[in-house]
């Protein structure tokens, strides 16, 4: 009991507000957590979305293999993938020498609500082509986080030639394995067309999907961090990652459809059947070096649904990995720094390096 007395204030007020079932606002009494914390500069725009350039800090090897592109999701925020120090890709990457670029899809407008799918996958191509002139590389390695994967594999299927390798960190490529995301938007009861009538769709709107996967998920987060006591760094980790949760932005009406109705509910990717821009996109051409990290308790993007990449691609060089945790606290959560980041950065760095020779 004494341990619990040492939280602050906001906790108390949080677990309250969750066991009455509403979200309370205000901010912590401790200070928050320093997010994104990778300095870094924009070297490209593209309507609302922009290209950050990661700087190397100080100490770290210069490597000479060919840059990295990460491709985060549409409807979060990518901050996910440098969230705060110690918790961070981003931060293992640079320190590992890699020259990394990211992918900001920015926040979309109303009249965003034309954006479609093909629209979305010509804007990636033309950041990869910026990367490479900027980077003075002739190929590039992607790396796609959730629906950023899927986005990736897409883009490396159309275009091989430009990709030096391919990293699946829990993106579903077979929707046919989603799991009950896949039973929501079942054709039967969901009318992904009738959604998309009304304009961008709204963060609310997704999230209380993803609430709905677990509707008392708030509630057992609360009782996680009551569990390892009333630390700073508990505070921090708590507040840095509700911070992030809660920064959805909209998704484009016209992208949105497609990706529901030809993905999730047509399964056209898995298939060989999906079209961009008039041509059909060939998982077997996906010939350069790929590797799958799929989450072990992934409700988002279930283990078969991101795995199914090797088994469709026409690589030789192939793995898949298993790292523990959710969907998002495998990428940031506290063994993330011991067991996904050096997976990565060893997968990585060879295949970046060999990229830039040539081989």
């Amino acid at each position: 009991m004494q341990a619990l007395l040492g939280y602050p204030r906001a906790v108390w007020e949080a677990w309250a507000g969750a066991l009455a079932g509403v979200v309370t606002g205000g901010e912590p009494v401790v200070p928050r957590a320093a997010l994104c914390p990778t300095a870094r500069d924009v070297v490209f725009r593209d309507g609302t979305a922009a290209v950050y350039r990661f700087r190397r800090p100080e100490g770290a090897p210069l490597r000479r293999g060919v840059p990295l592109l990460l491709v985060p999701s549409m409807i979060n925020r990518w901050y996910v993938l440098d969230l705060r120090r110690g918790s961070s890709v981003v931060e293992a990457l640079t320190a590992a020498g890699i020259d990394t670029y990211l992918l900001d899809w920015g926040v979309c407008r109303d009249e965003d609500r034309y954006l479609t799918w093909d629209l979305v996958l010509e804007r990636l191509a033309r950041c990869a082509r910026r990367v490479c002139r900027d980077a003075g590389a002739p190929r590039v390695g992607v790396l796609g986080y959730c629906m950023g994967a899927t986005l990736a594999a897409i883009h490396a299927a159309l275009h091989p030639e430009r990709v030096a390798c391919l990293v699946n960190l829990a993106g579903p490529i077979d929707f046919s394995q989603a799991g009950v995301l896949g039973e929501l938007v079942d054709p039967r009861w969901f009318d992904a067309r009738a959604v998309a009538r009304a304009g961008n769709v709204a963060p609310s709107q997704m999230q209380q999907g993803f609430t709905a996967l677990r509707p008392t998920l708030n509630l057992s987060k609360l009782v996680g961090l009551l569990d390892r006591g009333p630390t700073r760094e508990a505070w921090e980790a708590f507040d840095a990652l509700e911070t992030w949760g809660s920064d959805n932005v909209p998704f484009p009406a016209a992208a949105y459809e497609t990706y529901i109705t030809e993905l999730y509910q047509q399964n056209l990717l898995a298939r060989g059947e999906h079209r961009v821009g008039g041509r059909r996109v060939d998982l077997k051409a996906l010939t350069m070096p790929v590797l799958t990290l799929g989450a072990t308790r992934d409700t988002i993007c279930p283990l078969p649904a991101a795995e199914a990449l090797v088994a469709l691609s026409g690589s030789r060089d192939t793995a898949s990995l298993r790292v523990p945790g959710g969907h998002v606290g495998a990428v940031v959560g506290s063994r993330a720094a011991r067991e996904l980041y050096p997976a990565l950065v060893s997968w990585l760095g060879p295949r970046l390096d060999a990229a830039s020779s040539g081989a």
